[in-house]
């Protein structure tokens, strides 16, 4: 242990107000000092580095030090964000405080209150654990200069965050922040002093349920309130989703959905899945099991924070990201009208977007990854209706405009909901509208890979490596030619990502960029081929396709 990491933590120690994380630290500083080196590489780690604040605001694990999610941490966040707030129009502001369920979180947003009141702001909580687009309706809805949702998302149990929301009266407002705010609020922290020295207040205001129900009203408003006829299998996969869900689901005239009652409360532990996301291998697998036995037509899980959504067919199993995406974008172009409507996706999500645009004249924009870019998609006088990324996140909206300018899981529940029930009332199912979309605009398949990490610097040596000795081909596509987007990319900002356009018997792509929330390179494949009335046989053909390319995808990733 050197002179000053022990110095760090000894002045992190005497700042602390919490005495769990002033228990592990002083437990640390003891077997370092007797030259453990588990406990040395612990203050190393703690104390060699911190998490920085970005667009996406902070992410990491629980625990003492500025390399860990913590009181400190938060509170000198929460005082960067009230600097930058009096610097904008001076004091008097107001925000939204939102959290979930995770461990810490709702000591997170009570501190965050607690700074931003005593910094002359004024504060409304939520009134409890809640899923994110709750609380990105309400910075809209209240008017609000700033939004504040303690979530880690689909991380593991460890984990916690911190992500910003832009206030204001414009379409943006309740949308993640974008730069160059990021980096003023990070200016901000870093001049924060010691959070003892913070004025800390008391008089913020605690919301009542109507927030949670003027969110309903506007997201039950997505689709027509008739008499359903839709069976439903519902997790919350232990997060905050399963009251706001229900309730949503009742108002739009729903029967109330089974649900996996071993996932249904929120449990910051997460005790039935290896990782919280509906992506990850078996993270599903009681839904689906339940959405069988329960005789459903529909699945649906939200991730922990319910701004995501997964879905499933029982005896066809999981969908896509990209093949919801695509169903709910036709559901939404149904349901709303005029050509100032626009629709949305990111570099890494398929190209069917695109061409149903073209299909119903309406504009098509393709963003970066992230709904901080998706939210703010399109021009003045436009209308954005639709949004999606293939990692299971949609923002629906109407002609009466959109509730949440975010990824929403339990709006983009009910609109799933809507389009398999109109589906069933014709005897047919969403496999069979994905089925037609093929034979309208091709088959459109996609997967993809993440490669994890420890060391951050393997990555960056495999993009390095990538640009420096592009493939000649992946699988049975040759690359046809490499769009780099570092030094931005068909107008759009420099980002560190790559994509590899195929050709050779079908139309394909796979783009690679390192995760922004997690230590993992991403790789993302789509191939997309013509049908005819054998849609069967062409997914048959084109899963195999898909396969052998991922494959040389994960060789090439890998090295």
């Amino acid at each position: 242990m050197t002179a000053d990491t022990a110095a760090l933590a000894r002045e992190w120690l005497a700042q602390d107000p919490d005495p769990a994380t002033r228990e592990e630290l002083r437990g640390l500083l003891e077997r370092a000092g007797r030259g453990e080196a588990a406990a040395l590489a612990g203050l190393a780690d703690r104390f060699g580095a911190r998490l920085e604040f970005g667009t996406a605001g902070l992410r990491g694990a629980l625990g003492a030090g500025p390399n860990r999610m913590n009181r400190v941490v938060v509170m000198r966040a929460a005082a960067g964000i009230a600097a930058w707030l009096r610097g904008r129009g001076g004091a008097g502001a107001h925000v939204v405080v939102g959290y979930d369920a995770r461990h810490r979180s709702a000591d997170f947003a009570r501190d965050s209150a607690a700074v931003l009141t005593g910094a002359g702001h004024r504060v409304s909580l939520m009134p409890g654990p809640l899923p994110t687009p709750v609380l990105a309706f309400a910075v809209r809805d209240l008017g609000a200069d700033a939004g504040i949702m303690v979530t880690a998302s689909h991380n593991p149990p460890q984990d916690n965050g911190y992500k910003v929301y832009a206030g204001g009266t414009g379409d943006d407002a309740g949308a993640q922040i974008v730069s160059p705010v990021d980096t003023e609020i990070s200016a901000a922290i870093d001049a924060a002093g010691p959070v003892g020295d913070l004025p800390l207040g008391e008089g913020w205001t605690v919301l009542g349920e109507e927030a949670v129900d003027r969110y309903l009203a506007a997201v039950t408003a997505l689709v027509p309130r008739r008499e359903r006829a839709l069976a439903t299998t519902y997790t919350a996969m232990h997060g905050v989703g399963g009251r706001v869900l229900l309730a949503a689901m009742e108002r739009a005239g729903f029967a109330r959905p089974s649900v996996v009652r071993e996932q249904f409360d929120p449990d910051p532990d997460f005790p039935t899945v290896e990782f919280p996301n509906p992506e990850e291998p078996g993270a599903m697998d009681l839904a689906t099991a339940a959405g069988a036995a329960d005789g459903a037509d529909l699945v649906i899980a939200n991730d922990p924070d319910a701004d995501r959504l997964a879905l499933a067919v029982p005896g066809h199993g999981l969908l896509t990201g990209n093949e919801v995406g695509g169903l709910l974008a036709e559901y939404v172009l149904d349901h709303t009208s005029g050509p100032d409507r626009v629709v949305a996706t990111s570099i890494v999500s398929s190209s069917l977007l695109g061409k149903i645009a073209a299909d119903r004249g309406v504009h098509y924009e393709e963003t970066l990854t992230g709904f901080k870019w998706l939210a703010r998609a399109g021009g003045p006088g436009q209308r954005r209706v639709f949004a999606f990324e293939e990692a299971l996140g949609y923002c629906v909206g109407g002609d009466g405009g959109r509730p949440v300018a975010d990824k929403d899981g339990v709006g983009a529940a009910l609109v799933a909901a809507a389009l398999a029930d109109d589906a069933k009332r014709d005897g047919r199912s969403l496999v069979d509208l994905l089925d037609d979309q093929a034979r309208r605009y091709g088959l459109h398949l996609s997967d993809q890979l993440s490669v994890r990490v420890d060391d951050l610097s393997v990555i960056s040596a495999a993009m390095r490596r990538l640009r420096a000795e592009p493939p000649t081909a992946f699988g049975p596509l040759a690359v046809a030619g490499v769009d780099d987007f570092a030094g931005g990319h068909a107008g759009l900002p420099p980002t560190d990502a790559l994509r590899f356009r195929l050709e050779g018997g079908a139309w394909g792509r796979v783009t690679l960029r390192p995760s922004g929330t997690e230590p993992k390179l991403k790789a993302y494949a789509e191939v997309v081929l013509e049908v005819g009335d054998d849609v069967a046989a062409i997914r048959a053909r084109g899963s195999d396709m898909l396969a052998e390319l991922m494959a040389s995808v994960a060789g090439a990733v890998r090295g």
